[in-house]
Protein backbone atom coordinates (compact mmCIF):
# COMPACT_ATOMS: atom_id res chain seq x y z
CA UNK A 1 0.00 0.00 0.00
CA UNK A 2 2.72 2.33 0.86
CA UNK A 3 4.48 1.52 -2.37
CA UNK A 4 1.34 2.86 -4.61
CA UNK A 5 0.77 5.74 -2.50
CA UNK A 6 4.66 6.50 -3.43
CA UNK A 7 3.65 5.50 -6.77
CA UNK A 8 0.76 7.61 -6.85
CA UNK A 9 2.38 10.48 -5.32
CA UNK A 10 5.11 10.39 -8.36
CA UNK A 11 2.62 10.33 -11.00
CA UNK A 12 1.01 14.05 -9.34
CA UNK A 13 4.29 15.35 -9.28
CA UNK A 14 5.01 14.47 -12.58
CA UNK A 15 1.70 15.45 -14.38
CA UNK A 16 2.17 19.10 -12.04
CA UNK A 17 5.36 19.34 -13.73
CA UNK A 18 4.48 18.89 -16.89
CA UNK A 19 1.29 21.23 -17.05
CA UNK A 20 3.53 23.83 -15.45
CA UNK A 21 6.19 23.63 -18.22
CA UNK A 22 3.53 23.74 -20.88
CA UNK A 23 1.69 26.90 -19.34
CA UNK A 24 4.20 29.40 -21.41
CA UNK A 25 4.17 27.84 -24.30
CA UNK A 26 0.21 28.35 -24.03
CA UNK A 27 0.34 31.48 -23.17
CA UNK A 28 3.44 32.43 -25.77
CA UNK A 29 0.88 31.41 -28.85
CA UNK A 30 -1.84 34.04 -27.90
CA UNK A 31 0.47 36.83 -27.15
CA UNK A 32 -0.42 40.43 -28.82
CA UNK A 33 3.18 41.89 -28.56
CA UNK A 34 3.66 42.49 -31.90
CA UNK A 35 0.47 44.49 -32.34
CA UNK A 36 -0.22 48.17 -31.01
CA UNK A 37 -3.36 47.68 -28.93
CA UNK A 38 -3.77 51.13 -28.12
CA UNK A 39 -4.36 51.75 -32.18
CA UNK A 40 -6.90 51.17 -34.37
CA UNK A 41 -6.53 51.75 -37.94
CA UNK A 42 -8.61 51.03 -41.23
CA UNK A 43 -6.94 50.70 -44.84
CA UNK A 44 -9.34 50.32 -48.22
CA UNK A 45 -8.59 48.07 -50.57
CA UNK A 46 -8.95 44.36 -52.32
CA UNK A 47 -8.58 40.94 -50.97
CA UNK A 48 -6.29 39.21 -52.06
CA UNK A 49 -6.30 36.00 -50.53
CA UNK A 50 -8.07 34.50 -47.26
CA UNK A 51 -5.81 31.83 -45.84
CA UNK A 52 -8.47 29.95 -43.84
CA UNK A 53 -5.93 27.56 -41.43
CA UNK A 54 -5.13 27.07 -37.63
CA UNK A 55 -4.02 28.37 -35.89
CA UNK A 56 -5.14 31.99 -36.90
CA UNK A 57 -6.13 32.68 -40.34
CA UNK A 58 -5.08 35.25 -42.15
CA UNK A 59 -6.66 37.94 -44.82
CA UNK A 60 -4.12 39.52 -47.75
CA UNK A 61 -5.93 42.78 -48.74
CA UNK A 62 -3.97 44.51 -51.82
CA UNK A 63 -3.86 48.33 -51.21
CA UNK A 64 -3.18 51.24 -53.81
CA UNK A 65 -0.27 52.61 -52.56
CA UNK A 66 1.04 56.61 -53.11
CA UNK A 67 2.17 56.02 -56.38
CA UNK A 68 -0.61 54.03 -57.08
CA UNK A 69 1.35 50.69 -57.18
CA UNK A 70 -0.73 47.71 -55.48
CA UNK A 71 0.90 46.39 -52.07
CA UNK A 72 -0.02 43.29 -50.25
CA UNK A 73 -0.65 43.78 -46.91
CA UNK A 74 -1.50 41.00 -44.41
CA UNK A 75 -3.60 40.60 -41.68
CA UNK A 76 -4.13 37.94 -38.66
CA UNK A 77 -7.26 36.97 -37.42
CA UNK A 78 -8.76 34.57 -35.20
CA UNK A 79 -8.77 30.76 -35.69
CA UNK A 80 -11.18 28.85 -38.07
CA UNK A 81 -12.78 27.27 -35.55
CA UNK A 82 -13.44 30.00 -33.43
CA UNK A 83 -14.74 32.59 -36.20
CA UNK A 84 -17.18 29.48 -37.45
CA UNK A 85 -18.71 29.66 -34.04
CA UNK A 86 -19.83 33.35 -35.13
CA UNK A 87 -21.18 32.48 -38.12
CA UNK A 88 -18.25 32.79 -40.58
CA UNK A 89 -17.39 30.84 -43.41
CA UNK A 90 -14.42 30.14 -45.48
CA UNK A 91 -16.13 32.16 -47.74
CA UNK A 92 -17.21 35.21 -45.95
CA UNK A 93 -14.77 37.09 -47.49
CA UNK A 94 -13.36 36.53 -51.09
CA UNK A 95 -10.86 37.29 -53.33
CA UNK A 96 -11.96 40.17 -55.48
CA UNK A 97 -13.79 41.76 -52.52
CA UNK A 98 -13.49 45.56 -51.94
CA UNK A 99 -12.49 45.57 -48.35
CA UNK A 100 -12.02 48.38 -45.55
CA UNK A 101 -10.04 46.74 -42.93
CA UNK A 102 -10.25 47.51 -39.24
CA UNK A 103 -7.23 46.74 -37.61
CA UNK A 104 -4.73 46.87 -34.86
CA UNK A 105 -1.12 47.69 -36.54
CA UNK A 106 1.73 45.96 -36.34
CA UNK A 107 4.56 47.83 -33.77
CA UNK A 108 7.09 47.85 -36.25
CA UNK A 109 5.44 49.77 -38.75
CA UNK A 110 5.07 46.81 -41.31
CA UNK A 111 2.01 46.08 -43.77
CA UNK A 112 -0.44 44.34 -42.14
CA UNK A 113 -1.63 44.11 -38.36
CA UNK A 114 -4.17 42.06 -36.29
CA UNK A 115 -7.51 42.22 -38.36
CA UNK A 116 -10.43 43.41 -35.66
CA UNK A 117 -13.47 44.17 -38.73
CA UNK A 118 -14.79 44.76 -41.80
CA UNK A 119 -17.75 45.06 -44.26
CA UNK A 120 -18.81 42.26 -46.18
CA UNK A 121 -20.02 42.90 -49.84
CA UNK A 122 -23.53 42.21 -48.30
CA UNK A 123 -23.20 44.62 -45.48
CA UNK A 124 -22.70 41.97 -42.61
CA UNK A 125 -20.21 43.28 -40.26
CA UNK A 126 -17.72 40.32 -40.14
CA UNK A 127 -15.75 41.44 -36.99
CA UNK A 128 -13.17 39.19 -34.90
CA UNK A 129 -14.40 40.00 -31.59
CA UNK A 130 -18.19 38.81 -32.67
CA UNK A 131 -18.84 37.30 -35.63
CA UNK A 132 -21.35 37.90 -38.17
CA UNK A 133 -23.95 40.73 -37.29
CA UNK A 134 -26.77 42.21 -39.54
CA UNK A 135 -25.49 45.95 -40.51
CA UNK A 136 -27.78 48.67 -38.08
Amino acid sequence: MKKMLKHYARAWWLAAGLITLGTPAIGAHHSFAPFDMGAQKTISGTVKQVDWTNPHIWVWVDVQNDQGVPETWGFEGMSPNYLGRRGWTRTSLKPGDKAAANYRPMKDGSKGGMFVSTKAPDGRLLSMQGGETPDK
